[in-house]
């Protein structure tokens, strides 16, 4: 399987030290070649990583079955068609484009085609999420906060498409449901795109969902708290640190830890939430706090995306999936500009 790089800049940079690497561990992998439009750039990750340099994006298309697409929002449509149209397979980094007609373009190229669009969604494959997975239930509530920093990589889109659909596609993949209504608002601060946006969004089954994101914060944050039934819970996720936490209502014979000691520091724990144990009749509170293991995200998701160019199972995120969260992103601008009279 040979693959390439369209794309590199700091994260597609990222994308081929991975790749490097996957291939080394794989002798059915081979990183072909990577592309930049910045002949510099190019000859200088060429060299660091002694791999070859695509003088063209067609010639990356000719020579290889699969490519990762690394470049800015803006291009994703052009590089992707041309390389659909090719017979290439497709890695996108989020949002799959930077609108739903090219998006829905991109889908019909891979359908006609017969081939795979995995769209760059990282946090499905954060750790600290997969850690809590199996105790979580069914989220009713979800709040998420993404802050950052400026970046200038990023000046072709706003914070929406940036950083916020990280939760977007999060809660989408989380609750089980349509959208019933979207209300937003956000600001524009140090560029001419979105910097700050917050959320609400409600959907058919009763859940919500309050995200916020902006890239004018000196630190970073990254959280996800939801609420949950079957079973009744709370989780908590921290992003940067790894740190996981989920609050549960089980039967006493179902918690999670046997052992006393462990037992005793969980019941410390939970003695902060006052007297809840107390009100819970034949219920207890249990408290797990999942070992969360040391990996690479990226290069978990591309090594599932050559496990599904194997096996041709679908991409865990597909290109629907992607256009889903691109959609409500559209929808989310859409009522902050409705909301603000400067905002164009």
């Amino acid at each position: 399987m040979r693959i390439g790089v369209a794309g590199v800049g700091k994260l597609g940079e990222f994308h081929t030290n991975l790749l490097k690497q996957i291939a080394a561990e794989n002798p059915d992998v081979e990183l072909s070649g990577v592309f930049d439009l910045n002949p510099e750039r190019l000859q200088e990750i060429g060299k660091k990583y002694d791999v070859h340099c695509f003088g063209s994006l067609a010639e990356l298309a000719d020579t290889c079955d699969a490519a990762v697409i690394a470049t800015t929002t803006s291009s994703h449509y052009v590089i992707a068609k041309q390389l659909l149209e090719a017979g290439l397979s497709l890695f996108i980094e989020k949002p799959i484009t930077a609108t739903l007609e090219e998006a829905d373009e991109l889908i019909r190229l891979e359908k006609e085609k017969g081939l795979t669009i995995q769209v760059g969604h990282i946090e499905r494959f954060n750790p600290a999420l997969l850690a809590v997975e199996p105790y979580i239930g069914e989220p009713m509530y979800i709040q998420a906060e993404r802050l950052s920093g400026f970046s200038r990589r990023v000046t072709d889109v706003s914070v929406v498409l940036d950083l916020m659909i990280h939760d977007i596609d999060l809660v989408l993949s989380l609750i089980k449901s349509d959208i019933r209504s979207i209300a937003a608002s956000g600001v524009k601060v140090f560029s001419n795109e979105l910097d700050m946006a917050t959320a609400r969004i409600e959907f058919e089954n009763g859940a919500i969902a309050n995200v916020t994101a902006s890239r004018l914060s000196r630190s970073k944050l990254r959280k996800l708290r939801f609420f949950s039934r079957k079973p009744k819970s709370y989780a908590s996720l921290d992003f940067n640190s790894g740190k996981s936490e989920v609050f549960r209502l089980v039967k006493p014979e179902d918690r999670s830890s046997k052992n006393p000691i462990k037992n005793f520091a969980t019941k410390k724990i939970l003695e902060q939430f006052g007297e809840i144990q107390e009100s819970l009749k034949d219920l207890a509170l249990d408290y797990v706090s999942p070992d969360v293991p040391k990996v690479n995200a990226l290069k978990v998701e591309l090594e599932q995306f050559i496990d599904a160019l194997r096996t041709g199972r679908p991409a865990v995120v597909t290109s629907e999936e992607g256009r889903r969260a691109l959609m409500v992103a559209g929808r989310i601008t859409d009522e902050i500009r409705k909301n603000t009279a400067d905002l164009d």
